[in-house]
């Protein structure tokens, strides 16, 4: 009997998850750590999504099985936002599933179209679902760059050329999770067009696509002609509304991916719980001002945060987009490795971020920062970082200047 199963074989240590439990045990003994490692919103939902979680949840006929695929009147919802943000036509019916989150969903996917050897083209660094979703079924992964220039298509007509099998999927992430990236409608058009003519399927993660910044809204791939051709869509309610725990999400588009996604959750789940459900048809349906205001506040945290912690001697790139900043480590500091510096960044500073590593080899050398605490305790952070620097000998902004 092999001491290992097959599937856990293949996946490596998680990196984050070390860190994790760091800052869980220095919590345990009492310690205050501001913690900017896991994106987890630290706002509510509004509250007629609550109430509305409330009222459905006190009828009796609410508790039983629910639809795997999400009940009429949320896949309803779900194209009447693409409609309006995005100009796109949705069927309802064929071309809209409900996922317990867009991570569940992508790995449902995953399963539901990949054959042990299909070669996947994924970005690196990246959010660990784009890969291990593809890994855990069997996989081979190809890595490509996340960066959307240039360079980024020469990987894929590389990657085309000279790997056997051919790649048949290739997952985006814009606004990226981690590098907080973005990309225009043009560089779509571009994908779709290389897209249609390799016989690939694009699988875009659209997560963050309502945390753009500087009045610059991002674009879905689906609004490109042809786009539903070879493409499908994940969103998410998770920081849009505030509804982290709530685990819903939505894949849009091809309906032959749909389809086969649908009739793989038909087999492992019976959908999340109907007033969860309609919660989020109010969601999508109500009053929008707090889409905007949550893009405001995560907006004003980016600012304090870039200020702050730039006055605290570690100059950290605006984010253009998503709940995060992808800093490189200060260059004083870049010998240790994320996963070191993060250690110690939690231990002395008393502030948990991610290693980049643990989005990928191309990741090191930089963290994940994530702008889940308010203004007054990324101020904080930024003191403590800078206490941290200077007792390792980096000169900050003040010990330059004084």
């Amino acid at each position: 009997m092999s001491e290992e199963f097959y599937r856990i074989k293949r996946l490596p240590p998680y990196v984050i998850a070390e860190v994790n439990g760091m800052r869980a045990a220095a919590r345990a003994a009492g310690e205050d750590i501001i913690d900017l490692g896991m994106g987890n919103p630290d706002l509510p939902p509004p509250d007629h999504v609550i109430e509305k979680l409330c009222e459905v949840a006190r009828k009796p006929d609410a508790h039983g099985y629910s639809q795997s695929k999400g009940i009429p009147g949320l896949r309803r919802a779900q194209a009447g936002y693409y409609a309006r943000r995005f100009g796109v036509d949705l069927d309802p019916e064929s071309e809209v599933v409900v996922t317990m989150g867009s991570k569940e969903g992508l790995a449902s996917l995953a399963t539901a179209i990949t054959a042990p050897g299909d070669v996947v083209l994924a970005p690196n660094p990246s959010y660990p679902i784009h890969t291990f979703g593809f890994i855990i079924a069997g996989a081979t992964i190809r890595a490509v760059p996340t960066t959307p220039d240039d360079e980024y298509f020469e990987s894929l007509e590389r990657a085309m050329n000279f790997t056997v099998p051919r790649p048949s999927v290739l997952v985006v992430n814009y606004p990226s999770n981690p590098t907080a990236e973005t990309v225009d409608l043009a560089f779509y058009e571009r994908l779709v067009a290389w897209a249609r003519e390799n016989q690939v399927w694009i699988l875009s993660d659209l997560a963050y696509s309502e945390l753009y910044y500087d009045g610059k809204p991002t674009p879905s791939i689906l609004q490109v002609k042809g786009a539903k051709d070879i493409a499908v869509e994940f969103t998410s309610l998770s920081k849009t509304y505030s509804m982290a725990g709530w685990r819903m999400g939505f894949a849009v588009g091809n309906k032959r991916l749909i389809a086969a996604m649908t009739r793989v959750k038909s087999y492992l789940d019976y959908g999340a719980f109907t007033p969860i459900q309609a919660a989020a048809c109010a969601a999508l349906n109500g009053p929008q001002d707090i889409v905007e205001k949550n893009r405001a506040l995560y907006h004003k945290r980016r600012d304090v945060l870039v200020e702050s912690f730039g006055r605290a001697g570690w100059e950290i790139p605006s984010p253009p987009a998503s709940m995060f900043a992808w800093a490189p480590l200060p260059p004083a500091l870049a010998h240790l490795g994320s996963l070191e510096f993060s250690k110690q960044l939690l231990t002395e500073a008393k502030v948990a971020v991610a290693p980049g590593v643990g989005y990928g080899e191309k990741g090191e050398g930089y963290v994940r920062i994530a702008m889940v605490e308010n203004e007054q305790r990324l101020r904080q952070a930024a003191r403590n970082v800078k206490r941290y620097l200077q007792s390792m000998g980096v000169n900050t902004p003040t010990q330059r200047t004084g």
